[in-house]
């Protein structure tokens, strides 16, 4: 004969608050992003891409070299040079190598590129509204707020390694 403890599956142990928060980030972001990518769709744009295209946009005709756009990505690429490529063929973005010191390449938006941009501009502001449209000013501000200060405490705890691979490399 069984006894009550038996017939009861095991109960799960509840994730710590950090775990949840940590998964819910995660599926949030999987699920907010799926639905950004259905508009950067028929533009043939990554997310990646149009990250890249944001920030040039935003370096204005300056330009930037490879590795400060990778530092200014939302999610780290690991190739940043083929993502460019790939932009580079579209004709979205340019390459020059700069005379004053020839190992530096800048990469600057093109024209086309930021035609492409102002294309998407309302489709992904409108996008974003639906998304969060349920949740009030206020507390939409209060989430901005939290989320800065865990991508700020993320930042500081790989300073170290960031300076470590500095001082390797000299």
């Amino acid at each position: 004969m069984r006894t009550s403890t038996q017939s009861r599956p095991p109960s799960k142990k509840p994730l710590p608050l950090e775990d949840e928060v940590f998964v819910r980030l995660l599926r949030t972001t999987d699920a907010l992003l799926r639905e950004v990518e259905q508009v950067l769709k028929p533009a043939g744009l990554s997310h990646a891409q149009y990250n890249v295209l944001r920030i040039l946009r935003g370096a204005g005709p300056e330009g930037l070299a490879c590795r400060e756009i990778g530092c200014r990505m939302i999610t780290r690429d690991p190739d940043i040079t083929r993502l460019v490529d790939r932009l580079e063929a579209r004709g979205l973005v340019s390459r020059e190598r700069e005379r004053a010191d020839r190992r530096v390449v800048r990469t600057r938006i093109t024209a086309e590129g930021l035609r492409i941009l102002k294309e998407l501009d309302e489709p992904i502001s409108a996008l974003h509204r639906r998304q969060l449209r349920h949740v009030p000013a206020g507390r939409l501000r209060l989430l901005a707020r939290l989320l800065e200060q865990s991508c700020e405490r993320g930042d500081r705890s790989q300073q170290p390694r960031r300076q470590l691979k500095a001082s390797a490399a000299q």
